[in-house]
């Protein structure tokens, strides 16, 4: 098995990817504030689940998920991956999956009702995604 990361030019543009504020999560952010839902950004719950916003008088907690780090159904990745990083990158994607259940888990535990968006959600249909955040409907399906 590969222990290192290979640098390579095929993956050169996922360097320096945001991973806090990210587009998707803004435009989520001012959209639900605009229909009056106040929140906290990247609240720690407890040890191992922050999600990228909570509204604490809803008791309600969202993550905002890229469709390629986080396995969406519809654009994220159908194929097996190839190259001299393909076993870390299966991997990294099986941690990922491992650590959304976690976080899922960790927050319903405490009371949260948690809401899963893919960033395509957001991207294709900005109202209907605002409103599960704001009426707090739990995601259905969501690994």
């Amino acid at each position: 098995m590969v222990e290192r990361w290979v640098s390579t030019k095929a993956g050169s543009h996922l360097s320096g990817r945001r991973k806090t504020s990210t587009g998707p999560e803004v435009r989520l952010r001012q959209a639900v504030h605009a229909r009056g839902g106040r929140f906290r950004l990247h609240r720690q719950l407890a040890k191992g689940c922050t999600p990228d916003f909570v509204l604490p008088g809803r008791r309600v907690a969202v993550f905002v998920d890229g469709c390629f780090w986080h396995g969406c159904p519809v654009h994220g990745r159908k194929t097996a991956w190839t190259g001299p990083n393909a076993e870390l990158w299966r991997l990294k994607m099986e941690r990922n999956a491992e650590r959304d259940r976690r976080s899922t888990a960790i927050a319903e535990t405490l009371g949260w009702t948690v809401v899963r968006v893919w960033e395509c959600d957001v991207r294709d249909d900005l109202d209907s995604t605002t409103d599960r955040v704001i009426a707090g409907q739990a995601s259905v399906g969501v690994e």
